[in-house]
């Protein structure tokens, strides 16, 4: 590699809610690169990258919005491929170039294109594939489908290397299309550790200024109190339970909301469970949510509280770490892909039930770390047996004990320490 050492990094999407490829930025700029990083600026980046002195930003601009949907694809394509060349070609040049897949078109098409040209290092990090996503809202047959899926074959074998996010996407890369990919498991980043109860009274009274029933007054929160100048959990208080999502078409909160429409009809209902109140948050941004909202506010629930906020960089890790269990609906269009959401609970320490799917053993293992389900029943039961008796069911508290210390095997292994022995050596090639 060249002593200037310059990398630019392509995110067709907004960098703030790209996390995985601002811990890329983060892993370059501590090993002395200079980074060049194309995307869009809708949210803010988490701290440390905005601070970061070797981190350069050029934003994409939006694409003006057409109503006809196969119009408005076409055209957008055009305006960000002609967007992302003009940025490409006005940043200094760099060594290697890494673009983050989905989405393919036109990112790959013109990264690839620019690589060649420019004769820079070209590296695709797969995140999941364009096509299976596309599937979603159109068919496996539907040309444009297809057409994308052709683009990650050839573009992928054009690579001159490729890291994919689980075991499971790299054998499928070779035996599907001769790609050979190294697997960069996504890990936590020191931001997301468990807290201190201190931590978590201060993190949920800045919560309460926005959310005035999480405060029932100056040293006191549902969830904690201040006595004799020590915090401590109250006994009486509600089941605090946490979900993310970028309110897309992998997740179905459909499945979420049901299982909790069961858990207050067993309240309500007189069941001989002792099942405690919960307070949900679930915290992202994306074009369904509004949806999703108005089916919440159809719901006209006593003991269960959904929050539906979106939180700055730095408090989403507090969130999780003050949480007493995680849920995860992600699916994954591909199977291929493992919830970064996970991931991140992991780091806080936060026991969690994730929605199965193909390769989900790669991260949650059923009744180790985590429970996994399949259908409304399988959740409402796991909500059920957590917070039956809360919180002091001894059952609970010990299965509790035993996911936390395999989580904290999970932990050992950070996001930095695994980007060097991983990626380091592919750019020294």
């Amino acid at each position: 590699m060249d002593q200037e050492k310059n990398v630019c990094l392509v995110v067709l999407g907004d960098i703030g809610r790209s996390p995985r490829m601002q811990y890329h930025s983060l892993s370059l700029t501590e090993t002395g690169y200079k980074v060049d990083i194309i995307g869009y600026g809708e949210t803010n980046p988490m701290e440390d990258v905005k601070k970061a002195p070797l981190l350069y930003y050029h934003y994409l601009l939006p694409c003006p919005y057409i109503p006809q949907k196969i119009i408005n694809y076409f055209f957008k394509t055009i305006w960000q491929a002609i967007n992302l060349l003009f940025l490409l070609f006005i940043i200094r040049k760099p060594n290697v170039l890494l673009v983050q897949n989905p989405p393919a078109i036109p990112a790959l098409i013109i990264c690839c294109m620019y690589c060649k040209i420019m004769k820079t290092k070209f590296i695709i990090d797969w995140h999941n594939y364009a096509h299976t996503i596309m599937a979603l809202n159109l068919s496996d047959q539907h040309i444009l489908v297809r057409v994308t899926k052709k683009i990650e074959m050839l573009i992928g074998r054009y690579a001159d290397h490729n890291f994919c996010v689980t075991k499971a996407m790299k054998d499928d890369l070779y035996v599907k299309w001769d790609i050979r990919a190294t697997t960069l498991y996504d890990k936590p980043p020191e931001i997301f550790r468990p807290i201190t109860l201190k931590e978590k009274h201060a993190f949920l009274q800045s919560l309460g200024k926005d959310y005035k029933m999480l405060i029932l007054d100056d040293n006191s929160t549902l969830f904690t109190e201040v006595i004799d100048n020590e915090v401590r959990l109250k006994e009486n208080r509600p089941g605090l339970i946490v979900s993310s999502t970028s309110w897309t078409e992998d997740e179905d909160f459909s499945v979420f909301l049901a299982a909790l429409q069961d858990y207050e009809n067993h309240i309500t209902g007189g069941n001989d469970k002792k099942l405690c109140d919960l307070v949900c948050f679930i915290t992202g941004k994306g074009h369904l949510k509004e949806f999703y909202i108005k089916k919440i506010a159809e719901r006209n629930w006593k003991h269960v509280t959904i929050i539906t906020p979106w939180l700055k960089s730095e408090d989403y890790p507090l969130m999780l770490a003050s949480a007493d269990l995680g849920v995860c609906l992600h699916t994954s269009s591909s199977g291929l892909d493992l919830p970064m959401k996970v991931v991140d609970m992991f780091g806080c320490g936060l026991p969690v039930c994730a929605y199965d799917f193909k390769c989900l053993d790669e991260l949650v293992k059923h009744g180790e770390n985590g429970y996994k389900f399949n259908t409304v029943e399988e959740l409402s039961k796991q909500l059920q047996d957590w917070f039956t008796n809360f919180p002091f069911n001894i059952e609970q508290q010990q299965k509790e004990a035993q996911f936390k210390s395999e989580i904290l095997s999970f932990q050992k292994l950070r996001w930095r320490e695994n980007w060097i022995n991983i990626v380091g050596p592919v750019l020294k090639c």
